[in-house]
C-alpha cells in the first residue's frame, strides 16, 4: 500500500502530461474560394482607375499563391463553396465527357480537398453536374440535395472527414434552398432541397464526436450565413458562397467564424486557425488578392489553361461590332444594357413587349470594340426564348407590381406612368404598348426567357399561361442583333416612371 501511495504523484502527473499532449493547440490553414465563374484566366479589374488598367485573377495564379502558402505553412487545406460554371465560354467545352470538365481538371491539379456546388453549377443539366464530380478527385458535399427517393443524385454526399496535421476536420455541404428559383426548374426534375438547419443540426450530432473541428460549406450568402450561425450549434466554421461577398477579416457571429471570398477568383480566402479541446481559441483571417503575374512558372495547369483559351480565342475572340458608350447594369431600373437586350429579343420575335430579369446580365461593358467572348460573359445562360401572351390589364397590374416590388426586370416595347395613393399603393395612370395606350381587354404578345417564364410570378406577380418555348437561345438572339446594329449607342428607349 506504502508503494502506491509513494507512486501516486507520478502516476497523476504522467496522466495530466499525457491529457495535455491530448489536448495540445494545433493549428491548420484552410484556404478557400467560392462564386469563381469560370474564371480561369486573368481579367482586367475594372473598378481601377488606371490606364493600362492592371490584371487580376485566373487559375495559374491562384495556383502559385497556394503552393507558395503550402510552401510556408503545414498543414493547408483547400476548399470551394460553389458555383465553379458559368461565366466563360470554357464551360461549353467538352472535357472527360462533361462540359467545363477542364475547369474541375484544373481543381484536381490545385488539389482541393472538396468543395459544395451552386446554383450555377446546375445551370447545363444535372446529368452534366454529375460528370463534373466525376472529373473532381475530391469529394463533392451537398447534404441538403437529394432526389425524391432521398437519394444523393449528382455524385455527391452529406459531409466528409479529413485528417490533417493530428486534426479530424469534419466538413458538411449545403446549397440554398431557394435554389428552385435560381436555376431553370426544367434542370432540376426529380431534385429536392432540404432545410439547411433541420439537415446541418443532423449531420453534426452524427459527427461532433468523431471530429475537432466543423465546417459548413455553404452556398446560400453571407447573411443567411449570419443567421445559420444563431441556429446550427456545433458549427466551428462557416464557409460561404453565392452573395459574392468579399470578407476581408472573418465575421464571428455566435462564436462562429465566417468567410466568403468575393468571386471570379479575384482573391484567394486564407485562414488561419488554432484547435484546441473540439473548440477554435485563435484565428487570423484575410483576403489575398490574385493580381497577375507574368513570371508564374508553367505548370501541367497553365499547359491545359493556355490551351484552353487559345480554343476558345480561335471561335470566340472575333470582334462583332462597336458600342458607342457604356452598357452599365442596373437591378431595379431600366438600363441601357437591359432595354438592349429585351430590344433584341423583342425584334427577333416581332412581340409587343419583351422582359428581361435584370440578374441574368452578368456584367457591365465598357464602350469600344465587342468581341463573342465579351457578349458570352454578359449572357452565359442557355436561355431559350418563350413567347406568351397577356391582356392590355394585365399588363397594368405588371406595371403595378414593378413599382410596389421593385421587381427586377428590364423592359422592351412598354412605358408607364404612375402615382402614390394618398391612402397607400400605387395607381397606374397610363400604359403605352409601342408608343400606343393599352387596351384592357386586347393580347399583347409578349417574349422572355425560360428561366423567367419559370418565375414569372417573382418577376412580374402573376404566373403565365400557354407559353410557347423556341429553338432560338437569347445568346443567339442578341449576337445576331449586335452584329447587324453595330455600331450600338447605349439608349433607355422604355422607362416606367412616377408623375410629376
Amino acid at each position: 500500500m506504502m508503494q502506491v501511495l509513494r507512486a501516486l504523484p507520478f502516476i497523476l502527473l504522467a496522466a495530466t502530461l499525457s491529457g495535455n499532449t491530448l489536448a495540445q493547440e494545433r493549428w491548420i490553414t484552410i484556404l478557400h474560394t467560392n462564386d469563381m465563374h469560370a474564371t480561369f484566366q486573368p481579367r482586367e479589374a475594372t473598378w481601377v482607375r488606371q490606364t493600362p488598367r492592371p490584371m487580376i485573377g485566373g487559375f495559374p495564379r491562384l495556383q502559385s499563391l497556394i503552393d507558395s502558402i503550402r510552401n510556408a505553412e503545414n498543414p493547408v487545406i483547400l476548399l470551394d463553396a460553389g458555383d465553379v460554371m458559368t461565366g466563360n465560354p470554357i464551360t461549353d467545352r467538352v472535357y472527360k465527357g462533361a462540359e467545363g470538365g477542364a475547369l474541375f481538371e484544373m481543381m484536381n491539379m490545385m488539389r482541393y480537398a472538396a468543395w459544395a456546388p451552386g446554383n450555377h453549377d446546375l445551370d447545363i443539366s444535372q446529368q452534366n453536374l454529375l460528370g463534373l464530380t466525376k472529373i473532381a478527385e475530391f469529394p463533392t458535399l451537398s447534404a441538403n440535395l437529394v432526389n425524391d427517393s432521398g437519394e444523393f443524385p449528382v455524385g455527391n454526399r452529406p459531409y466528409v472527414v479529413i485528417e490533417r496535421g493530428g486534426l479530424r476536420i469534419g466538413i458538411i455541404g449545403v446549397i440554398s434552398e431557394q435554389l428552385y428559383g435560381l436555376v431553370n426548374q426544367g434542370n432540376l426534375t426529380g431534385l429536392r432541397v432540404l432545410p439547411i438547419e433541420t439537415t446541418l443540426r443532423k449531420y453534426v450530432r452524427e459527427l461532433d464526436g468523431r471530429t475537432d473541428l466543423l465546417i459548413a460549406l455553404t452556398h446560400q450568402g453571407a447573411v443567411e450565413d449570419s443567421l445559420l450561425a444563431l441556429r446550427a450549434p456545433g458549427v466551428d466554421i462557416i464557409i460561404g458562397g453565392h452573395s459574392h461577398t468579399r470578407l476581408s477579416r472573418p465575421w464571428r457571429v455566435n462564436g462562429v467564424l465566417i468567410v466568403q471570398a468575393g468571386s471570379n477568383t479575384e482573391y484567394l480566402g486564407y485562414l488561419r486557425v488554432a484547435v484546441q479541446d473540439d473548440r477554435v481559441t485563435n484565428y487570423e483571417g484575410r483576403l489575398i488578392p490574385t493580381w497577375y503575374k507574368a513570371d508564374i512558372p508553367p505548370t501541367t495547369l497553365t499547359t491545359l489553361a493556355d490551351s484552353m483559351k487559345a480554343s476558345i480565342d480561335a471561335e470566340y475572340g472575333e470582334v462583332i461590332g462597336r458600342l458607342e458608350g457604356d452598357w452599365v447594369r442596373k437591378d431595379a431600373e431600366q438600363s441601357a444594357i437591359g432595354t438592349y437586350i429585351a430590344e433584341a429579343q423583342r425584334k427577333a420575335v416581332m412581340a409587343n413587349v419583351a422582359f428581361m430579369n435584370s440578374h441574368g446580365i452578368r456584367k457591365n461593358q465598357a464602350a469600344g470594340p465587342v468581341t463573342k467572348k465579351d457578349l458570352f460573359e454578359i449572357l452565359p445562360f442557355r436561355n431559350l426564348l418563350v413567347t406568351f401572351q397577356l391582356t392590355g390589364e394585365q399588363l397594368r397590374r405588371v406595371v403595378a407590381y414593378y413599382v410596389a416590388r421593385k421587381s427586377t426586370i428590364q423592359i422592351a416595347g412598354m412605358s408607364a406612368t404612375w402615382k402614390k395613393r394618398p391612402e397607400g399603393g400605387v395607381e397606374v395612370l397610363e400604359v403605352l404598348v409601342e408608343g400606343r395606350p393599352v387596351d384592357p381587354t386586347r393580347s399583347y404578345s409578349c417574349v422572355a426567357s425560360d428561366y423567367f417564364i419559370g418565375e414569372a410570378e417573382r418577376y412580374l406577380g402573376m404566373p403565365v399561361d400557354r407559353p410557347i418555348y423556341l429553338k432560338a437561345t437569347l445568346f443567339e438572339t442578341v449576337l445576331a442583333d449586335f452584329k447587324k446594329e453595330s455600331p450600338v449607342k447605349p439608349s433607355v428607349l422604355y422607362v416606367i416612371k412616377e408623375s410629376k
